[in-house]
């Protein structure tokens, strides 16, 4: 045993030592690469350079919001759960923007305290567009608390790590349905804000919350509200794509898309008897496009110390039935239209008057004829 071990013994330092080398050498190759240790571009300001946090940036607005910043050079983090939001999007934005340091997507729910503090403690954000969000009126009247949690709750989680990390610039996106059914249209910013559904009372409390942080802070908030978003981008490489099992929940842009490429029967048209000249409901069908292109101004336009309340839409309505027998035009299908009773939490006419934001951010809608 004696001269076994003294012949084993030299043979098994080597290897020891040939693999601590090893060890050595993959550590110091790993400390070279960007994001070992906090090194990741993301994890640092650089001059000339914003990096935004778009939540919900997997999600229709979301992502669309990202191509737009992406495309004006500015440095984008996605968090998104993908309960909502579509993988494939941000498959899409990554090909498109394959160089380092421009995108980066974190898998992560912003109900989970732990998780949104860690991204932020990670991550040097200049400034939050936060779009992430349950969004079905329908679903709202049926699952509220869902509601006040994802929205309102997890508003507040963002605003705390936002105080808690320095980040100074917000950009949310509200809604038009946190006006509930005004006695008078146009709807302006002053409009009283009387939310009919579990939705629009859930962005009202998140408005709430936000405007009462910014009286003790420094923080440049800008709150977007806006109307019935359509459309997508005009390249066709992102779109809306709710899940299966949402599309009942659904827009009526989608739905009526669906219809036409036969992904379903037909059309569900939820109400005929509301008080409009056809009876069916009239909103304010706002581009997605020009959405996104709101919330880029409303980024350059955010000031310290400032809030920004905007509504953005065309200022003209249009009825359900106008926007179906638009598509049906637009596709050359003629589309089975079924007609129901009224959907819970709904409204007769809601459309609005963009004069603030035309005149204070210099935007209007461009994409209108429907």
């Amino acid at each position: 045993m004696e001269y076994f071990d003294a012949r084993r013994k030299p043979h098994n330092i080597g290897k020891v030592i040939v693999a601590l080398l090893f060890i050595a050498l993959c550590i110091f190759v790993l400390k070279q690469s960007p994001g070992f240790g906090g090194n990741s571009v993301f994890s640092r300001h650089e001059p000339g350079v914003t990096h935004v946090l778009v939540t919900g940036g997997a999600g229709y607005i979301g992502s669309h919001a990202s191509l737009r910043l992406l495309k004006d050079n500015y440095r984008v983090t996605i968090v998104d759960n993908l309960s909502r939001g579509n993988k494939g999007a941000v498959k899409v934005l990554q090909e498109l923007f394959p160089e380092p340091g421009r995108l980066q997507f974190i898998y992560a729910d912003l109900g989970d305290q732990k998780s949104v503090n860690k991204i932020f403690s990670e991550n040097a954000f200049d400034a939050v567009m936060h779009f992430a969000a349950v969004a079905y009126v329908g679903e709202s009247t049926m699952e509220p608390l869902r509601y006040y949690h994802n929205i309102t709750s997890n508003t507040l989680l963002i605003l705390e790590a936002m105080a808690s990390h320095g980040v100074k610039t917000l950009i949310y996106s509200s809604t038009c349905a946190t006006y509930g059914e005004p006695e008078k249209m146009p709807i302006i910013e002053t409009t009283p804000q009387l939310p009919i559904n579990p939705y629009g009372k859930a962005k009202k409390m998140a408005e709430d919350i936000i405007l009462d942080f910014s009286k003790r802070t420094d923080m440049a908030v800008m709150i977007l509200r806006y109307f019935n978003v359509i459309g997508s981008d005009p390249e066709g490489r992102l779109g809306e794509a709710p899940r299966p099992e949402l599309r009942e929940h659904g827009r009526i842009s989608g739905a009526c898309f669906d219809a036409a490429l036969g992904v379903i029967s037909g059309l569900k048209v939820k109400g005929i008897d509301y008080p409009t000249a056809d009876g069916t409901c009239i909103r304010d069908y706002i581009d997605v496009t020009d959405l996104v292109d709101a919330h880029v101004k409303a980024l350059n336009k955010a000031e310290p110390s400032r809030v920004g309340i905007y509504n953005v839409g065309t200022g003209r309505g249009r009825s359900v039935k106008e926007f179906v027998d638009a598509c049906k035009q637009a596709t050359g299908v003629d589309i089975k239209i079924e007609y129901l009773s009224r959907r819970p939490g709904d409204y007769a006419e809601v459309f609005s008057d963009p004069t603030k934001i035309n005149s204070e951010l210099n935007w209007t809608a461009q994409h209108t004829p429907i």
